[in-house]
């Protein structure tokens, strides 16, 4: 079957050529570069995964409930058609919210995964260039991932966010060889981190539990990448080029705020785009959801060095200029230890059923001897 056949609404054509922009580097110095980006590099090495074989795919998964999501997160809750709605609606509901989230979440992983591969040709360090080929490879498994999950356990996508195609397409046509950095590493892939932190850590369900932590596993390297580029290249910048970067990252927050509110999904559901937009905006939960999501997005702007006056008033006007002070490294050591207590738990269940198994068959065999 076609993904196309998947699709709640049209997604138009199924090519999107973004024009190349800026150059290609090469880097004819062969000798070590930065012992903190070689020891990432060699991290990002030891850590590569096979989606196939680490996923336990075997676990079911309801399409009608695949986050175990609660009434009072769905923005049509509480209003006038809530009422109207039957159980099986509110689980069709359920299905269209779930897939159009992790639809997002698989857009901006080739996105993230193109940003990648345009690091590897622009960046003028061998070092970075190293790393950005794990990292490229990271970004292929997990749209793998997210897209099997989407096909074969929900078995509907939704076509990539307006706002999220926007600033996807002002990273790549940038000719400055940091703006993939700026705009996938730091923004983009910030905002999706925090996402998928809340719903792996909210949800009961299993198979997505393991997605997102595995996943997160792998961008936590990610974000720790992008800082180290760009704090040490930013050092060097005029207060003229770094105004210029902290006004891409002011308007790509608007944008990676507003791709959260789903309105595509009530559209879905005989709702007009207005009033599902006031439905969004009236939500508590999405409301407390959009001011966690930045709970990556703005320690991490502060490390890099982008913190002028207007930067920082446009995080005091959306509500999270105290995020600022979060601790990065500590959300990120977390994220690598929940990853490898899941696989503890996991394999450990595992080695005990095949204890088990071994056990009963030997009682089995004594039986029959007997």
């Amino acid at each position: 079957m076609s993904t196309f056949d998947l699709y709640a609404m049209d997604p138009g054509e199924p090519n999107w050529p973004v024009p190349a922009t800026g150059k290609a580097r090469f880097n004819w110095e062969y000798d070590d570069g930065r012992d903190r980006l070689l020891a990432l590099y060699q991290k990002g090495k030891d850590k590569q995964w096979d989606g196939q074989r680490r996923i336990d795919w075997d676990l079911e998964v309801d399409p009608y409930d695949p986050l175990g999501t609660p009434d009072e997160a769905l923005s049509l809750y509480g209003t006038r058609h809530w009422a109207k709605l039957s159980e099986r609606d509110k689980g069709e509901l359920r299905r269209h919210y779930s897939s159009w989230q992790f639809s997002q979440f698989l857009h901006g992983e080739q996105g993230a995964m193109i940003c990648a591969a345009r690091i590897v040709e622009s960046v003028p360090d061998l070092d970075a260039k190293f790393y950005s080929a794990t990292q490229t490879m990271d970004e292929a498994r997990h749209a793998e991932i997210y897209a099997r999950f989407l096909q074969e356990k929900i078995g509907m996508l939704y076509p990539i966010n307006d706002n999220l195609q926007s600033l996807l397409g002002d990273t790549l046509r940038d000719s400055r060889w940091d703006m993939p950095y700026l705009g996938m590493q730091v923004l983009i892939e910030g905002l999706a981190l925090a996402a998928f932190g809340m719903i792996r850590d909210t949800t009961d369900k299993p198979l997505p539990q393991q997605i997102l932590a595995y996943v997160m596993q792998d961008e936590a390297r990610h974000v720790a990448f992008g800082r180290m580029a760009l704090r040490d290249y930013y050092k060097q910048l005029s207060d003229a080029e770094l105004r210029e970067r902290e006004e891409f990252v002011i308007e790509g927050c608007h944008l990676m705020r507003d791709r959260l509110r789903g309105v595509e999904v009530l559209e879905n559901f005989g709702i007009s785009r207005a009033e599902a937009e006031e439905y969004s905006e009236r939500s508590e939960f999405l409301a407390l959801f959009r001011k966690l999501l930045f709970s990556r997005i703005v320690p991490c702007v502060k490390d890099i060095g982008l913190w002028g006056e207007r930067l920082q008033q446009a995080y005091v006007d959306m509500g999270v200029f105290e995020m600022g002070d979060s601790n990065l490294d500590l959300l990120m050591a977390q994220d690598e230890e929940i990853a490898e207590e899941l696989d503890a738990r996991r394999f450990a269940a595992e080695e005990r059923e095949r204890v088990a198994e071994v056990t009963e068959a030997i009682d089995s065999g004594a039986e029959q001897d007997s």
